[in-house]
């Protein structure tokens, strides 16, 4: 007798529990290190390289160098156990480097995330080939946000998941157009635990990513989002998508931290483009002007920027071609000269070009089957519209 699905799923679940409970296993020990130790210390990740987290966790809580002092002070008043319970109840799953689901892009940072904590049901390991991230700042503009939406909707009706930070201004528009579209999703990367939405005018904002979307963070579930947390969740940002485009940023804007990051990874960085006057805009055309970043105006040039060489271009911007587009350089000389009301003579006209009159008036019939001059007898002039 087969046991049903629902029961192989819930057979699944409690696999994996007991897996993240046993410190004795990769997934376990690398959870107990994220409540022990801060993300992004660089001595931890060249240990975790080398050696498996159980015998990381055990030189971390036995070795009496400082360096793990602080690691070891935790864990005197932090019930691990009791914590990744919390999560296990909670729905979240924990993923580490080996699994289909860990995000690809995290092996090009010098410090990746232990662990990831993850609530929701869209699939990280997509967003290397099929994400873009979009962030900018909480003080945004009404232009900022129409275009962070319009970009996070278009991508996603193009099939791209959209990656952002849930904060206010640039993040919430962009985590909301990429509801709206059809395809696509979104995540947002918490700088605290998956189960403390922040800010918390974002709660209702946050919980229907959990359910359409993903909600990740590589601080274990309850944490704070600190200030220095903030910072590294930008790492995270950066890495898991393509490329990443910044909406609206001051000169001091968080937001260029991540572009910074990207860029130091190989990510294509694009900007959008704002008023010269406005200081939200600033760090945007710096980035520029520094050569981290191109500018983007809309989808298909994003899709230019982190797409496909080739494929994935986008069409050069032009004007309408006119029919004095149409005309050889020599005949837009001679048209430039002829006057827009009173007709002038071949004579002037052969003296303000420096033609000859014979090249002259050949050049003046050519310019006359285009439409764009008149006889007035002997003397010519430009054809009205």
């Amino acid at each position: 007798m087969t046991a049903s699905p629902g029961a192989a799923m819930t057979g699944a679940r409690e696999s994996a529990a007991a897996e993240l409970l046993d410190v004795g296993t990769e997934r376990g020990a690398r959870a107990a290190l994220a409540h022990l130790v801060e993300a992004g210390e660089l001595t931890l990740a060249a240990l975790l390289e080398v050696h498996a987290a159980p015998e990381v966790l055990d030189r971390v809580l036995s070795d009496r160098s400082p360096q793990f002092g602080a690691a070891r002070h935790r864990a005197t008043r932090v019930d691990v156990t009791a914590a990744v319970g919390y999560a296990v109840r909670q729905g979240m799953s924990v993923l580490i480097p080996g699994d289909p689901q860990w995000p690809e892009g995290f092996t090009d940072l010098p410090e990746p995330p232990m662990c990831l904590w993850v609530h929701g049901p869209l699939e990280l390991s997509r967003l290397r080939w099929a994400g873009v991230s979009i962030v900018g700042s909480r003080a945004a503009t009404a232009y900022g946000r129409d275009i962070a939406t319009s970009l996070a909707a278009g991508l996603g009706e193009r099939g791209y998941a959209v990656v952002s930070g849930a904060a206010f201004g640039i993040d919430a528009a962009a985590h909301r157009g990429a509801l709206a579209a059809a395809r696509g999703g979104t995540v947002a990367v918490l700088a605290g635990g998956v189960d403390r939405p922040y800010p918390t005018a974002h709660a209702s904002l946050l919980a229907r990513l959990r359910e359409e979307g993903a909600i990740v963070s590589e601080s274990p579930p309850g944490w704070a989002p600190q200030r220095h947390r903030f910072l590294l969740r930008n790492r995270l940002i950066a890495a898991l998508t393509l490329g990443t485009v910044v909406v609206e940023a001051g000169l001091r804007s968080g937001s260029l931290n991540t572009a910074r990051h990207a860029a130091a990874i190989g990510r294509p960085v694009g900007v959008v483009p704002g008023p010269v006057t406005s200081m939200l805009s600033a760090g945007c055309h710096q980035a520029v002007r520094d050569g981290v970043a191109m500018l983007v105006t809309d989808v298909a040039e994003v899709v230019d920027l982190v797409g496909r060489i080739g494929d994935d271009a986008a069409a050069r911007p032009s004007a309408p071609v006119t029919a004095q587009d149409r005309l050889s350089e020599g005949d837009q000389l001679v048209w430039a000269a002829l006057p827009i009301r009173a007709a002038t003579s071949i004579d002037a006209l052969a003296f303000a070009t420096g033609l000859a009159p014979g090249a002259l008036l050949a050049a003046l019939v050519r310019i006359e089957l285009a439409g764009l001059a008149i006889r007035v007898g002997s003397d010519w002039k430009r054809a009205r519209g």
